[in-house]
């Protein structure tokens, strides 16, 4: 063999070696990925194909006190087409009389749907749209057409659900019903009832099992779950609609009249603490008001006037004063440690009665009165306040509750002014609720009992949970205090500050205020009132507490005390509530405007109480308005669809029957 020969061969042995070990190593790295690394290979080609979808469960929906939707999950369908599953001769079976099912429900031609289904076949599109946003009706019908019937392996159908949250009756009580955010379908925050009441609402998520197609496509398995979603709870809300019409539109009436910034409306049933009525409106940049912030529970600052009630109480407990003591008013200004107190009346009440002071909201009166029997001993005025829970939270149920502010005489902060401001309501910080609660506990013969906002979880006709009535102070004060003070808020509206408010129709109680905020901040450009009332009615036997406050009136306007921007508000509730007709003591400028291409609530409202009960005329109404009418006639509401009546399952001029239910589609 020449030398030439062995070279040859000695290469060949090279390669080959080479060879058998890249072979070897492929053997082994095989036997690896088989036998050592196989289940997390396996595990992962099957994540990449075939995975678990979450099937988000249906929320509860949220009711009305008087049982109308104000929250509800509508389930929304996506239909969707893949042309490659379906035998040729399957699809050329079942494609006209699909397409001509389809045309009767998507309300396209049957041509339409026949050339895109085989555009989509020729074309092998395995994610064609059949319709999105559908309803459960028109799902369940498009599931049934010819071809779609054989399932997703034979038919091709691919259906996707989403869940979305609808307010049939519109933007009512809109920051108290609330939201929930989620992100990668986990809860981050949310607001209201809808937050707080989550774990009964949310129910439990269901699982389907989808296998990846083209395009990064998912396609399900299965025409049925892996795990069914199970839907939650039904929270039975405090809101009555027909308060809550009321109370929001006579409060928007008034931010308008006045170009306010914002304000609030609350009314509570007296004995229950259940709370029938909030509207928390915001000014836009555009001038219109929507439901912004919740100010009613969060916005904690000054309150001026209405805060004197709590002087007057702990006076007349501790009996340092009583009702008929005689204070000097001095000619209406009085100065402590510098600082002037003065009455909004130039010149002053001269010599009144300590009850009389507090009916025409004399600062010089109530000041004197606290600040000459607590001067000695602040902190037995202070315990008093603190007592009163005024310090502290309610403990609402929702989120967001104002922390409230008392100073105290151990505070660093604390100064020889403390006490004499504290008594017309200034140094001190309340919520609009909190307020509420203290003056509902006077009105409730000294039982101050927990505003809440839901009154029972449901499954159905199942009870869950109910909330009781949750007393936090069963004796805020003695019953011989309870007496005179309700006495002296019965004389603000009859003959103190709230005397145009009265009227020979029904009795109201209560108290005005007008609070100058951020006084101390920006000088006096960053200064504004803030104007309020709060009280109850009727005045001898409450069965509704109410405060409303307004910020930032337009003083060009002239006016920005409580009894004329605030007032008219609780006037019109009260009177709304518990007259069969509009009062003869008209207030200026309050009544509503009407749409006339809408039959509103306003509108039937007068006719409808002087006339026998009857079914009315719905069509073309507003779901809000038709609910709050048909619940002022004693029947029960079930509401279908968003935005204005459609059809009614009971005719117009039908006799009322107590407690009967109708049926209303909105469009």
């Amino acid at each position: 063999m020449g030398v030439d020969d062995k070279n040859i061969s000695y290469r060949i042995y090279l390669v080959a070696a080479f060879i058998f070990v890249i072979a070897v190593a492929i053997t082994i790295k095989l036997t690896n990925i088989q036998w050592v690394e196989g289940d997390y290979y396996r595990k992962l080609a099957k994540e990449r194909t075939v995975r678990n979808f979450v099937i988000p469960a249906n929320k509860g929906n949220i009711y009305s006190a008087d049982g109308s939707l104000l929250a509800t999950s509508i389930p929304n369908y996506e239909i969707r087409f893949d042309a490659v599953a379906p035998k040729t001769e399957v699809f050329e079976k079942n494609v006209k009389s699909l397409s001509d099912s389809l045309a009767t429900v998507l309300g396209k031609t049957s041509s339409y749907f026949e050339n895109e289904l085989r555009k989509a076949r020729a074309n092998k599109n395995r994610y064609y749209l059949i319709g999105r946003k559908l309803g459960y009706t028109s799902y369940f019908k498009i599931k049934g057409f010819p071809l779609f019937n054989l399932g997703a392996f034979k038919g091709g159908i691919i259906v996707e659900q989403e869940t979305v949250r609808e307010h049939p009756i519109g933007k009512i009580a809109e920051r108290t019903v609330g939201y929930e955010r989620t992100q990668n379908g986990q809860s981050v925050d949310g607001k209201g009832i809808e937050w707080a009441f989550r774990k009964y609402l949310n129910g439990k998520d269901g699982k389907i099992l989808k296998q990846k197609i083209a395009k990064g496509q998912w396609k399900p398995i299965r025409d049925v779950n892996e795990v069914d979603p199970q839907d939650g709870y039904d929270v039975i809300s405090t809101i009555d609609v027909y308060i809550q019409d009321i109370a929001h539109h006579a409060l928007l009436k008034q931010l308008e009249s006045y170009e306010a910034d914002h304000g609030s409306v609350v009314v509570m049933e007296t004995k229950t603490g259940h709370i029938k009525a909030i509207s928390n409106l915001g000014r836009a940049n555009d001038g219109t008001y929507y439901e912004t912030t919740n100010y009613a529970v969060a916005e904690s600052h000054e309150p001026g006037s209405t805060y004197k009630l709590a002087g007057l109480m702990a006076l007349l407990d501790d009996k340092k004063a009583d009702t008929s003591a005689i204070y000097d008013s001095k000619n209406g200004v009085i100065t402590y440690f510098g600082k002037k107190v003065e009455d909004s009346h130039e010149g002053g009440y001269g010599k009144i009665s300590l009850a009389r002071g507090f009916e025409v909201s004399s600062n010089t009166i109530l000041v004197q009165a606290v600040y000459n029997a607590y001067k000695e001993n602040p902190s037995q005025f202070v315990n008093h306040l603190n007592n009163y829970g005024l310090n502290k939270t309610l403990g609402l149920s929702i989120k967001g509750e104002g922390i409230p502010y008392v100073p105290q005489p151990t505070d660093r902060s604390w100064s020889k002014l403390s006490l004499p401001w504290m008594a017309f309501g200034y140094g001190v910080h309340i919520t609009p609720m909190q307020t509420l609660a203290f003056y509902n506990a006077v009105a409730n013969d000294g039982e101050m009992v927990k505003p809440q906002f839901v009154s029972e979880i449901k499954e159905w006709n199942r009870t869950i949970k109910k909330y009781e009535k949750e007393v936090l102070n069963p004796k805020i004060c003695s019953k011989e205090t309870i007496v005179k003070l309700k006495a002296v808020l019965a004389n603000v509206v009859k003959k103190g500050t709230g005397s145009k408010l009265f009227s020979k129709d029904f009795s109201m109680a209560g108290k005005t205020g007008t609070a100058q905020v951020n006084y101390g901040k920006a000088g006096r450009t960053g200064m504004y009132y803030a104007s309020s009332f709060v009280g109850y009615f009727p005045a001898d036997n409450p069965k509704y507490s109410c405060i409303v406050v307004v910020h930032k009136p337009n003083t060009a306007l002239n006016n920005y005390y409580g009894a004329d921007v605030a007032g008219p508000v609780f006037k019109r509730i009260a009177q709304k509530i518990f007259t069969d007709a509009p009062s003869t003591n008209t207030i200026k400028n309050l009544d509503r405007k009407i749409d006339k291409q809408e039959q509103s609530y306003e509108a039937y409202y007068s006719k409808v109480q002087k006339k026998q009960k009857v079914v009315p005329n719905l069509k073309g109404m507003s779901g809000m308005d038709a609910v709050a009418l048909l619940g002022n006639l004693g029947m029960k509401v079930k509401v279908v669809g968003v935005g204005k009546v459609k059809k009614q399952s009971l005719q117009a001029g039908e006799n009322v029957v107590k407690n009967a239910t109708i049926l209303l589609e909105l469009s």
